[in-house]
């Protein structure tokens, strides 16, 4: 008998997800890398888009899938010295080669040859990963694998969004989108330590109750209200000073209508279509910032991982699923019903 893991052996949609127990394990190639075996394995949206197929991205069958995941260190290679066997760790999804231009100047995610977990190289639902010993961090005492696993690409993409690029202050008023989502959350989570103002929207009345639980100042339902507009009235056309908008083409029109002068837009993906369109003079008259954001440094890692350890941004577990029925938790994310993360239990 073989590894277990959850593979993909064609795009298209969650009948092609194959759970499998015949599986070669992984070994250590490099003096650098170290072999980690997972307890747990959370979803992402990525993870919907790499099961659909993107573009310039090509799969080899049979393809682990995710890229989020949390366990205890097996062995490690050579040169390793900042973590041993038996450390309760959780991954950084993000690798990048350390010597191009962007690298050395500590912008990981912009390296020439940027990998993440499950979609450029083999992912994270199997019993065991290899991947650079420096992508790992120790797990608090405390955290389960589940809530380990949950943390990293929602956390680290949402800390350089709202931190690094948008530079929230205290006080700023900031609208976020789609509240049920795990980038959304944390993005609701580090804006509540940082002292903003939070404006949320879901199309479900039971997740916007939820986010009121979880601190957010004003909720908004996007089913029913043009929400740049509701933003206007509701600010006497100030409008807010940041957005977080990770679903592209069906609210673009709206997040710029909620954004005052000087505002900042900050997005990471577009869950509703890629193609947008901007009206250059409301750009240019308001002075409008519109940025770009994927993943974050290892820098940024450390960041949110001493966080985690000072009990701060837990990520929201919305359901496990153990492996062999891994295509149920791909279902439930897909479902879109979900609030917060969907985990695969493995270990």
């Amino acid at each position: 008998m073989g590894m277990r893991a959850l593979t993909l052996s064609a795009h298209g949609g969650v009948e092609q997800l194959e759970y499998r127990e015949d599986l070669a394990t992984p070994t250590i190639a490099s003096p650098t890398d170290a072999l980690v075996r997972i307890h747990a394995a959370a979803l992402n949206r990525l993870d919907l888009w790499v099961l659909g197929g993107l573009p310039n991205v090509s799969i080899t069958p049979p393809w682990i899938v995710g890229s989020d995941a949390a366990g205890v260190v097996e062995a490690v290679g050579s040169a390793v010295t900042g973590v041993r066997p038996g450390a309760r760790v959780l991954i950084n999804p993000g690798i990048n080669c350390g010597t191009c231009e962007y690298c050395r100047d500590g912008d990981d995610p912009l390296c020439l040859t940027y990998r993440i977990l499950g979609e450029h190289v083999p992912g994270t639902m199997a019993e065991r990963v290899v991947v650079p010993a420096a992508n790992l961090r120790p797990v608090p005492d405390g955290v389960s694998f589940v809530q380990a696993a949950a943390f990293p690409l929602a956390t680290l993409t949402a800390w350089r969004m709202v931190v690094t690029r948008a530079n929230v202050q205290a006080g700023e008023d900031v609208l976020i989108w789609g509240i049920g989502g795990g980038v959304a959350q944390q993005a609701l989570q580090i804006c509540r330590f940082l002292g903003a103002r939070t404006w949320v929207t879901s199309g479900s009345a039971e997740k916007l109750e939820r986010a009121r639980v979880l601190g957010a100042d004003v909720y908004l339902d996007h089913s029913t209200m043009d929400v740049g507009r509701e933003v206007r009235q509701r600010t006497g056309k100030r409008g807010v000073n940041v957005v977080v908008d990770s679903v592209g083409e069906r609210t673009w029109k709206q997040s710029l209508g909620a954004l005052g002068k000087r505002g900042r837009l900050v997005t990471c993906g577009g869950t509703s279509g890629p193609n947008v369109e901007t009206d250059i003079r409301r750009l240019f008259w308001n002075q409008w910032t519109i940025m770009g954001s994927t993943m974050g440094t290892q820098r940024e890692f450390s960041t949110i991982t001493d966080h985690l350890h000072a009990g701060r941004f837990m990520p929201v577990v919305d359901s496990t699923f153990p492996l062999a029925r891994g295509r149920e938790a791909y279902e439930r994310l897909a479902s879109g019903q979900q609030f917060g993360k969907v985990v695969v239990e493995i270990g």
